[in-house]
């Protein structure tokens, strides 16, 4: 079985997802650890509510980022998880995170990139005047929001959108194209080559 380790900053609406379709049998695989820089985000209770285990990791202890980095890649390795999925992880991790783990992380993020990366992603989007927005579930790579794309949804921008409208309807997406990635990333599914994603049709084909 699949051991993924989720990074998370916030209120956890996408570790919900996952924990969802794990239960219902659209992924195949177990959470082994939560992983939190925030000590009170709302994903922690989420996971502990499901007996999932959880760990805050306090950056503020750790001199350097290299430093953080590393205690979160020594957690990783001890509880043997071959996928990390980050849901509203906040923090920059460091090219040796990157490097260590190289196209076994994955990203969501609020837009169609490489439209619109980094922060405040449907602010901009509106700002732009754009007709279609989404939401990209990506491989994480040194970049912000740079990595390959592994897989979108479009989200059309209607005329009396607001920010808080428009992200409720990205963050439907963000719930239905996630499980699908880590799905067919556990089904060995999707092939990395450049900055190409490629989807086999069956598994192990």
């Amino acid at each position: 079985m699949v051991r993924i380790a989720v990074l998370v900053s916030g209120r956890g609406s996408n570790l919900q997802a996952i924990i969802n379709s794990i239960e219902n049998k659209k992924i195949n695989a177990v959470i082994a650890v939560v992983i939190s820089d925030v000590q009170n985000a709302l994903a922690l209770e989420i996971a502990k509510e499901q007996g999932i285990k959880t760990l805050f990791v306090d950056s503020s202890k750790f001199k350097t980022r290299k430093d953080f980095d590393q205690n979160i890649i020594e957690i990783i390795k001890r509880e043997q998880a071959t996928l990390i999925c980050l849901a509203g992880f906040m923090r920059v991790l460091s090219e040796t995170f990157v490097k260590q783990f190289k196209n076994r992380i994955m990203n969501i993020h609020p837009s169609l990139l490489p439209s619109f990366p980094g922060l405040k992603a449907q602010n901009k989007a509106l700002d732009a005047g754009v007709k279609f927005s989404g939401c990209t579930v990506h491989f994480l790579d040194e970049g912000i929001d740079t990595g390959p794309i592994i897989c979108q949804a479009v989200v059309p921008v209607l005329d009396d959108d607001t920010v808080e409208n428009l992200s409720k309807r990205i963050l439907k997406e963000e719930h239905h194209i996630y499980p699908l990635a880590i799905q067919a990333f556990i089904e060995q599914r999707l092939v990395c080559i450049g900055r190409k994603v490629f989807w086999k049709n069956e598994k192990n084909t």
